[in-house]
């Protein structure tokens, strides 16, 4: 057999995993393993993270929209004619004359 073929059938076997420098290995593994893990739970973290702000995005556009509608009512609860036919089903009616200006004159 070539040197690669007992090479690649040496690592399907997995003599790496039992041979003198086995402990280097071994130790290169489990930090392998552990990157893998911080990556896996890293990716679950953004993907929360991304949930969030799509939910807070849409809380924010609905709550955008109830303030537009709010403040529309109120420019309209604020309008002269709104006041008067409030006030008309109150029992207050608005004067036909207009006010008059008066004039303080002081002498010395």
């Amino acid at each position: 057999m070539s040197k690669t073929k007992q090479t690649l059938y040496g690592i399907l076997k997995g003599k790496f995993l039992v041979d003198e420098d086995a402990s280097k290995t071994w130790s290169f593994l489990i930090f392998l393993t552990f990157l893998a893990l911080l990556m896996i739970g890293s990716a679950h973290s953004t993907d929360k993270k991304v949930q969030k702000i799509a939910e807070l995005t849409h809380l924010n556009k609905e709550m955008r929209s109830k303030f537009v509608a709010t403040r529309s009512d109120l420019m309209k609860l604020k309008m002269e004619s709104t006041v008067i036919k409030e006030l008309q089903k109150k029992g207050l009616y608005a004067h036909i004359d207009p006010p008059k200006k008066i004039k303080v004159i002081i002498r010395e």
